[in-house]
């Protein structure tokens, strides 16, 4: 048998702190009304006999699981990162914790949202684009009163509390560097076509060549899902052409990370020959050669604040209904001005 120390209990606990049971129940379950000198008592007990309360047995007691969801669709392992990240720590030390459930469409995923949402016993759940922006998905939380949070929507920002950013603005900021350096004709990946942010993304790109006197062709578009392999295919379309672009600017730095390999596929050198420009400043951008020049994208910063936003909601406690976040141009080795060309 084994002499293992034994797990303390929350009896165990009231007596080193000499409080009754009900005060330690109060202290963890963060209850209003608990003196600071006893709540202190209680934690310092905890901690000296190592105790942590059963999260599942505190549920059946509230009628509450203590778990939250994280919804996504997003083919970027990258950019997923940067979402569980910021959720996450803000859990760190809550009685809250984390159920991630990935999705592979949005759009079909739309019409069971609840079922989904019941059969994983969820108190509440953070939504991540596209579903942050599906008005079924919205329309059918709603009418269940089930509490959620968006990260990145773009329309009705009134409907749930949500942390939003300008993609439009981010894109017009990189596309206005882009020009500055010298390039006239600039490449562009597109992202998923469900996902708001890809057409508010070639949005902000247009407007920008648009404020510069300058015409686009469509047929320097061409369509990613936000995936390297996705992009990888789109570069080449891009590149492997006689009047190839100076420059592609793609919608997530997979894609980007996928150009710069199309490029070395065809022999071409970057930022040289071509320059590339992604969007997110995800780890990627940093990892390969040359480093690329992007747009960060605050995800971890949203993911962590509308976690913080549901469980205010969820603990009856103040929160803020939107939050705004900025983007910012992210200049490195991937980009320069263009060559002449004989």
């Amino acid at each position: 048998m084994s002499d293992a120390k034994k797990r303390a209990t929350i009896v165990d606990v009231a007596t080193a702190a000499d409080v009754s049971i009900k005060t330690v129940s109060r202290v963890f379950n963060d209850e209003p009304h608990v003196r600071k000198v006893l709540r202190d008592k209680v934690l310092k007990a905890a901690e000296e006999l190592d105790y942590h309360p059963n999260i599942m047995a505190r549920g059946l007691v509230g009628r509450r699981s203590y778990l939250l969801g994280l919804i996504y669709e997003n083919p970027s392992p990258n950019y997923v990162v940067e979402l569980q990240r910021g959720a996450l720590d803000r859990l760190h030390g809550e009685k809250y914790r984390l159920l991630v459930l990935p999705v592979e469409s949005v759009d079909k995923a739309a019409g069971k949202i609840m079922s989904i949402l019941r059969a994983a016993a969820l108190d509440g759940v953070v939504l991540a684009p596209p579903a942050s922006d599906h008005p079924q998905i919205l329309s059918e939380l709603g009418r269940h009163n089930f509490p959620f949070s968006r990260v990145a929507p773009t329309v009705s920002l009134e409907t749930g509390p949500s942390q939003t950013t300008d993609d439009v603005e981010a894109s017009r900021k990189m596309t206005a560097y882009l020009l500055g350096l010298g390039h006239k004709r600039i490449g562009v990946i597109k992202g998923h076509p469900t996902h708001p942010s890809s057409s508010a993304r070639l949005a902000g790109f247009l407007d920008a060549l648009k404020s510069a006197g300058i015409t686009h062709s469509t047929d320097l578009i061409e369509q990613g899902y936000f995936t390297y392999e996705s992009g990888l295919a789109a570069a080449h379309k891009l590149l492997d052409r006689p009047d190839r672009p100076t420059a592609i600017f793609a919608q997530n730095d997979d894609m980007a990370a996928a150009a710069i390999m199309a490029a070395r596929d065809l022999g071409l050198s970057v930022p040289d020959d071509v320059s590339i420009a992604g969007f997110d400043d995800s780890a990627i951008a940093r990892i390969v050669w040359p480093r690329i020049t992007t747009v960060h994208q605050p995800v971890y910063d949203m993911a962590r604040d509308a976690t913080d936003a549901l469980i205010a909601k969820l603990d009856d406690k103040p929160f803020e209904m939107l939050g705004t976040h900025a983007c910012e141009l992210i200049v490195r080795q991937s980009t320069a001005p263009p060559a002449a060309r004989s």
